[in-house]
């Protein structure tokens, strides 16, 4: 199911079970995963775009083998939060993905996600060749980090609610 609210999307979600992140280039698909307790995204793989349906199944294997209890895909916007054919074609995917899985999809503005993760690899002293390699996947962890980070707000205000009750 696609949640587009992401407090639905924590509510849809099991305990203990990783979240992915996913940046989705045009030619490349980078791949984040969370660690059990949702605190810290690491970029793990970048899948290389051919068509939908092969790129589902590398995906959605990926997804199985870490026993990924959600998806959370970059959402494009322009700068001024319009949506263009980015975004479109974003969400195009998740309905497609939605009728191969039964986990639930929701989004997260990636704006500037793509230049903090250049700028990331720059300091690192990766070299070009490496960082064209890499920089979807880690652009897929700046997505991911924000989520979680949001995600992680939103538990700790719950219990903080309940504590007050």
């Amino acid at each position: 199911m696609i949640l587009p609210e992401i407090a639905d999307f924590l509510a849809a979600l099991p305990a203990n079970r990783a979240i992915c992140g996913l940046d989705l280039g045009d030619k490349t698909i980078g791949i984040a995963v969370s660690d059990l307790r949702r605190s810290v995204a690491t970029p793990i793989h970048t899948v290389r775009r051919i068509k939908f349906t092969e790129d589902a199944t590398a995906l959605l294997a990926v997804l199985s083998e870490r026993n990924i209890a959600g998806i959370i895909l970059g959402l494009p916007l322009n700068m001024d939060g319009s949506e263009g054919p980015r975004v479109q074609s974003t969400r195009a995917f998740a309905r497609n993905l939605i009728k191969l899985t039964d986990l639930p999809i929701t989004f997260w503005d990636e704006r500037l996600s793509t230049v903090a993760a250049e700028r990331a690899l720059i300091e690192g002293d990766t070299s070009r060749k490496r960082r064209r390699e890499v920089i979807d996947q880690v652009a897929a962890g700046y997505i991911l980090q924000g989520a979680l980070d949001r995600l992680s707000y939103m538990v700790k205000a719950q219990v903080s609610q309940q504590d007050e009750a």
